[in-house]
């Protein structure tokens, strides 16, 4: 039995294709787009996903009348009434029908729980809204706990990033940094506004604080909310994560649990996880490289050449990764030993200079230089102290944590082998890697993007 799962019409849509227990193929349509966060389908992912067809059931990630019933509860009503844009009418155009709808929570809750590595654990999942839920935790595959909307902690977390000036649904990860270099001095006021309708902001609230300190107090908040559901529901050793909030590596790194989230937790991963919550078949997890190829040996030699001339270099080769996270193949690497390299990686990437970048590292040397919170982390999803900031200063945020990417032969052999070379070439046993992409735009998806890249920032993609 081959699956098709989509999610469409929100935010970050995406498509998935698995066969029984394998997944084919799963990709984001901003790749193909170019368009960050497109909430719209295009043909070229549309085509793609029928090279990888056909297919025999197609499941939808979200059930759009009960969300239309919140959206004129939450008195949403242009949004609630728009029917042309119900999944069954808009996908019409693709000539693709729709067998199967499933929850959003349950579709992030099968994400998470049919590609854990252990079949005994709880799943909690947190993020802005599905149709009314926005926390849920599950026994397993069954709920034992819900709350609805308008209590929201991630949509607080999305009206705090707003207050501040960047872009909700789109920026958080921004407003997690930055909590480093403010005070919690909020964390009362911002509770409160757990009370209110986040969907309409709070771009009024506390007018006179610096976004520093609204930035640390929101992430304190979150944080203190977040362990207060794991230790009342959580009792299991096994814990799996996921919805967007999952993405919140620095609060990640607080649970003292054995830890599973799937690399793309957020919605665009549920149109993966939308297909085992009809299937109920456990996942062979192969790993999040996914998405669209680009043929060739993992260019090692060439990667070092440039890295040795020029300390930075882009890789645009193998399957993109199904998820928010460069992994190596399509990434931005550089030397992370130099003052200037930071402010060099950000310079192309338009991005603010206080943010941090991840080292990728190779798993058998993690424990020499980082106080790592689990055993591996091959995602980025926790940050860990460095244990020597001042050797490795690309790489360090200002409270002295790395967001740290394991890497081991299994989880990427060209990448492996990139870092081991790299290691015996200069002493240096981890790169700074981020995504090939710039500030606002997505990553990278194939050669032809890649090219371009090369062309229009002066830096050489392999």
């Amino acid at each position: 039995m081959r699956y098709l799962g989509i999610n469409c019409l929100n935010h970050d849509a995406a498509m998935a294709i698995v066969e029984d227990d394998k997944i084919i193929w799963a990709a984001h349509a901003e790749r193909y787009s170019q368009v960050k966060n497109d909430k719209f389908l295009n043909l070229d992912i549309v085509s793609e996903a029928h090279m990888n067809g056909p297919w025999d059931c197609v499941v939808y990630f979200e059930k759009p009348i009960l969300k239309k019933a919140r959206q004129i509860y939450a008195t949403q009503y242009s949004k609630a009434f728009d029917y042309k844009k119900l999944p069954s009418v808009y996908l019409k155009q693709f000539n693709i029908k729709i067998d199967e709808y499933v929850s959003h929570h349950e579709s992030h809750m099968a994400g998470g729980y049919y590609t854990a590595p252990f079949d005994d654990a709880n799943i909690l999942t947190i993020d802005a809204i599905g149709e009314f839920e926005t926390i849920t935790i599950w026994d397993n595959t069954k709920k034992i706990y819900s709350k609805r909307y308008p209590y929201s902690i991630g949509l607080l977390y999305s009206a705090i990033t707003d207050r501040i000036g960047l872009k909700a649904n789109e920026e958080e990860y921004i407003t997690m940094g930055m909590a480093a270099y403010g005070k919690p001095n909020y964390t009362t006021a911002i509770k409160k506004l757990l009370k209110t309708n986040l969907h309409k902001g709070c771009k009024d609230f506390l007018p006179w604080a610096k976004p520093y300190d609204l930035a640390a107090s929101v992430q304190k908040v979150y944080e203190e909310l977040l362990l207060e559901l794991i230790n009342k529901y959580c009792k299991k050793d096994n814990l799996i994560l996921s919805g967007g909030c999952a993405l919140n590596c620095v609060a990640n790194s607080l649970i003292k649990k054995n830890i599973w989230i799937m690399p793309n937790p957020g919605d665009s991963g549920s149109a993966l996880g939308c297909i085992p919550a009809v299937s109920k078949k456990k996942l062979k997890w192969e790993g999040p490289f996914l998405g669209t190829n680009i043929e060739g040996e993992y260019p090692v030699d060439n990667i070092i050449k440039e890295l040795v001339r020029n300390d930075i270099v882009g890789v645009a080769n193998g399957r993109a990764e199904y998820g928010p996270r460069a992994l190596g193949n399509r990434s931005l690497l550089a030397d992370p030993r130099g003052d200037e390299i930071k402010d060099k990686v950000n310079q192309i990437k338009k991005r603010q200079k206080f943010r941090p970048f991840a080292p990728a590292i190779l798993e058998e040397d993690v424990h020499h230089y980082f106080t790592m919170p689990v055993r591996t982390s091959p995602y980025m999803q926790f940050v860990a102290k460095c244990k020597h900031p001042h050797e490795f200063p690309a790489i360090v945020h200002a409270d002295g944590t790395s967001r740290v990417q394991t890497v081991s032969e299994k989880d990427n052999s060209g990448f492996y082998n990139l870092l081991k070379t790299w290691k015996d070439k200069t002493g240096c046993p981890m790169l700074l890697n981020t995504s090939l992409n710039i500030k606002g735009k997505p990553m990278v998806n194939n050669r032809f993007h890649a090219d371009k890249f090369e062309k229009e920032y002066n830096v050489k993609v392999v």
